[in-house]
Formats: structure tokens, sequence, C-alpha cells
């Protein structure tokens, strides 16, 4: 038989093979709340505007509000034949009201319906996965004021290069955090414009009123352009692509913790709550969660490549090829949403070890820098001959198995007879941190300030530095050593 829903033009019903690549029931249903909100909508204007009665409107209203909820109750059956969520919902109306069901279709077609679903449920996403990154970021924002005088080594190419602050490091991915939310809002803010009523492609003769819906629906406007709006996709794109970005930060995040919670680094310890243990090595403390986040970039990024593929040669307006993108969009926000609550959840319970860092930051000679800006600061040298000097300086040390710290007057002298004592104030991590207090730099006080801006954005609330208060080194447990 043919479909009821759609098939006075065909005699029978599609293949079994045309069915099971044509139906999308089995991953758009859930936008079953976006597509009931857009027709209790949709009936309401056009009872408004005079084309349907009120009579009927109540009727569909009070209708679709039972559907809702046998779906929300987990009653509602979905049928394949039936193919897609808007076709499910509309054949479960028809069977409660009778004949006003038929009225709801008018003046809108499934291609407007689909593409006003899916902005209103990325919508509803990209609200949600903003509270989760502010969620995280003021996880990182607390762990930070913690560890404002931590000092851990500062790496570039992977190698130690200066010491800096763990807290400032924190904050680095509290800033990245920040752009992410700003990407995903102004997504949300450009698509936050209603396809509703452009109909299959050219709009539609009935007097309608699209202000209206996209006023209901919580739309800024309704879109300018019937073609474009049915056949547009760049909302869901540029939210994959700030979710792309946001992942890859999570995934850099997610190596570190991989790498400070190695025995060979020990600088934190992951809780029993997101590493597991193996079925062979009974020492092992594996983190399996922030492996587990760093891959997800993968399925993200994949998403976008797989979703500009599809649309990248197709010609206006609507075509079925559209289908493709609600599986990998779902599959991707589904993965940046489980990694930012997992990286919430590590980060809250993440232990660090003080002294490991600390002891860390000071090998590889890190306050070298420290030793070219004092020459030119007290002593006038120009800044790359200064650093010639510390090389020879640096050169000294490693000759004789020493840090700088333990190299002696006499050894300084004998590269510049201008360096006096006053060289060794500057040596220490502690001296290197403290003095870089240049606005964006790694100082305790530094850390405390930008802790207490970001705690105040993202509360509401005002919120002043914590005083510095000297920490005791060792503290935390074993840092992460198996």
């Amino acid at each position: 038989m043919s479909n009821k829903m759609w098939g006075g033009r065909f005699a029978t019903g599609p293949d079994a093979i045309m069915e099971e690549i044509n139906a999308s029931i089995g991953f758009d249903q859930r936008l079953f709340r976006q597509d009931i909100a857009g027709s209790i909508a949709h009936a309401t204007m056009l009872a408004e505007t005079g084309i349907l009665t009120q009579e009927d409107r109540d009727a569909i209203v009070a209708g679709l509000t039972e559907v809702l909820a046998e779906i929300e109750g987990g009653t509602f059956t979905f049928s394949r034949a039936l193919e897609d969520i808007h076709m499910n919902v509309e054949s479960r109306l028809r069977e409660k009201i009778g004949d006003a069901a038929g009225r709801l279709h008018t003046a809108r077609s499934r291609n407007d319906q689909v593409a006003t679903d899916f902005k209103l449920y990325v919508r509803d996403t990209i609200d949600t996965l903003v509270i989760q990154v502010q969620t995280l970021q003021l996880a990182l924002v607390t762990k930070a004021e913690d560890e404002a005088e931590t000092i851990m080594p500062g790496f570039t190419h992977l190698q130690s290069a200066q010491p800096v602050t763990f807290g400032h490091h924190l904050l680095a991915y509290v800033e990245m955090l920040g752009r992410d939310a700003g990407r995903l809002l102004d997504a949300r803010k450009r698509l936050n414009e209603s396809p509703l009523g452009s109909a299959a492609l050219a709009g539609t003769p009935y007097p309608i009123n699209r202000e209206l819906t996209a006023e209901k629906l919580g739309f800024d406007r309704p879109t300018a352009n019937s073609l474009d709006a049915v056949s547009d996709r760049d909302f869901i794109l540029e939210t994959l692509a700030a979710a792309s970005i946001c992942a890859m930060h999570l995934s850099r995040f997610a190596e570190e913790m991989v790498i400070w919670s190695s025995a060979q680094f020990g600088f934190v310890r992951l809780s029993d709550k997101f590493t597991t243990g193996s079925s062979i090595m009974p020492q092992k403390r594996n983190p399996d969660a922030a492996e587990l986040v760093r891959a997800k970039i993968g399925r993200i990024l994949g998403a976008l490549t797989s979703l500009l593929v599809v649309m990248k040669g197709l010609p206006l307006a609507y075509s079925k090829d559209m289908q493709e993108d609600k599986e990998v969009a779902f599959d991707a926000l589904d993965a940046l949403s489980l990694s930012l609550a997992a990286m919430t959840g590590m980060v809250g319970d993440m232990v660090p070890n003080r002294d490991r860092m600390r002891v860390s930051a000071a090998a590889g000679f890190s306050t070298a820098t420290d030793i070219a800006d004092w020459l030119v600061r007290e002593l006038n040298i120009p800044f790359r001959d200064a650093h010639h000097i510390t090389g020879q300086i640096v050169a000294l040390a490693e000759q004789k198995n020493t840090g700088l710290e333990g190299l002696t007057i006499e050894d300084f002298k004998f590269i510049d007879q201008r360096i006096d004592s006053r060289i060794h104030k500057v040596l220490t991590v502690e001296a290197s941190v403290a003095a870089r207090k240049s606005y964006g730099g790694t100082a305790p006080s530094n850390v405390l300030a930008q802790a207490a801006r970001w705690k105040s954005a993202l509360t509401g609330e005002t919120h002043e530095p914590k005083p510095l208060g000297k920490k005791k080194h060792g503290g935390h447990g074993d840092g992460g050593v198996e």
C-alpha cells in the first residue's frame, strides 16, 4: 500500500530497501519536543490569521499535548513506515482528533518543518553546552585559586622552559573555553531565524504571519529567503566548527592530564572515579577518562567534515542528502557534552603533587632567562649580549654538573666581572614567577586577580582577589605515581 501521508501520487509502497535507506525515525525522533512546539506555534498562527478555525486549533493543540505526553512517558510507538518524526506525530494526531489533524500541514512543508525543528534543537543544545563550558571554567578557576602559588615547569616543545604557576596554567584553559563559549553563542545568534512558513521552497500563497510563529518559538525574526531557509545547514556546520575547536582544547588538556599523571611526571593524581585498573597489572591507574576525552575530537571533527562533504555540491533548494545532517550532529554534540562533563569531574578531583612540580620546575636551568633579564635591568647590558653571557653561564653550570643556584659568585665573575652577588636573588623559581607581574603573566598575584575576574564573570557576583598566602609544598599524595 502507498504511504497515506504522502501517497496520492504513488500506487504502491516503497521497496524494503528504500524504506531502510529513507527512514530517519531511528534518529530524528529526538526532535519530538521541537517538532510538537513548532506545530503548536504553526496551528496557533493559522487560527489567528483565520486560515484555521479556533475549534480546529484547540483540537490540534490538545491532541499534540497528548502525543507529547505519550512520547515523554514512553508509550508512543514509532513507525519506520512513517519515515520521520513529523509524519509519526501527525499520524498519531490524526488517530486522536480525526480530520482536523490534516489541516495542520496547511502553509508549511516538511522542508521548512525539519529546518525549524533542527534549529530549535541545536539552539537548545548550544544553551546546554555553554552552561557546561562555564561549569568547567568555574572548576578550573577554583582550582587555579588554590594553586596560585604552586610552581611547575612551563614548557615549549615539551622541554622545560621557564617556571610558571599551576594556577596560571589552568587559567590558560579558562581563556580558551571562554572563546569556545563565545563561538557557540555566536552560532546561536546567527541561527536564530525561523524557517517556518517558507514551505517547500517558494513560500506560500496563504496569508500567514511568520513574525508570529518566529516570536512564539523564540526566534529573533523569520528567515528572509525561502530558498535559503529550507536548504541552509550552515547553522549546524558553524556549531560543529565551534564544537570541534572546543573539543580540540579539551583534547590538549586531556593529553596534559595523561602526561602529568604518569609515573615519569607525577605532577597530579587523578581520582578513582576517573581512572581504571589493569586486568593483569594490579599496580596500574590508567587515565582512561582523559584518554577518551582526548579521542572525542576525532568523531566531532569527523562530523563537521562529513556534513561539509554532504553539503558542498547540493543545488538549491532541499535535497534528501540533508537527512544525513542529523545523525553525525547528534553524535558529535553528545560527545562534546560528555567530554565537558568528564573533564569537569577530573578537574574537581585532580590533586597536584606540589613538591614534584617544584623540583621539576627548578631543573633544566629554567631560571636562565631571569639571569639575562637581571643583566639587562641591573647592569644595563643589551639583551642580545645578556643572552650570550647567560648561555656561557649555563654552559659552565653544565660543566660543573650543578644548577644555576649552585654557582658561586666567583663562577659568575669568571664569565663576566660586572656580575655581583645580587644575582643570587633571581635564581629561585619563586623569584622567577613572582617577578612576572606584567598583565597576563604568571605571578601568583596575577593568577588571583584573573581568577577573581573570571569568577565574577561566570557567577554574576563580585569577587575580590584572594590574598596571597604561602602554601606548604608537598601536601597532596603521590601525584599519580604508580
